[in-house]
């Protein structure tokens, strides 16, 4: 199946996936929550021998869509803006962290299963 077809159908449920997190929470958590869970599923990628067709879809098309470094950047800026340096550190290396940490987990889950 053509590449970008494959990339393109798990962006299609990955946005929607996205989409479903914000609707239920709200602001900054669903940012956080979508990165992190999509740091974990892309870890155990990496760990399971899978092949080419389905790292498109779930690697590139989903996790793609799914994760969102740019709103991350835009909530980080805005605790700048408003002058709330601790929070916007905080915020930023506590992501940071939590999706290192999920890929960890997600690869060794990946390993294990």
């Amino acid at each position: 199946m053509n590449a970008f077809l494959l990339v393109g159908g798990g962006g299609v449920l990955g946005a929607l996936a996205r989409y479903a997190v914000d609707r239920r929470l709200a602001g900054r958590r669903g940012t956080v929550v979508v990165n992190v869970l999509g740091s974990v599923v892309l870890g155990s990628l990496t760990a399971t021998p899978l092949g080419t067709s389905a790292m498109l879809v779930v690697g590139a098309g989903f996790c793609g869509a799914f994760t969102t470094f740019s709103s991350f950047a835009v909530d980080v800026a805005e605790f700048v803006e408003n002058g709330e340096w601790r929070l916007a550190a905080g915020y930023a290396g506590g992501t940071l962290a939590a999706a290192l940490v999920g890929v960890v987990v997600g690869s060794w889950l990946g390993r294990v299963a």
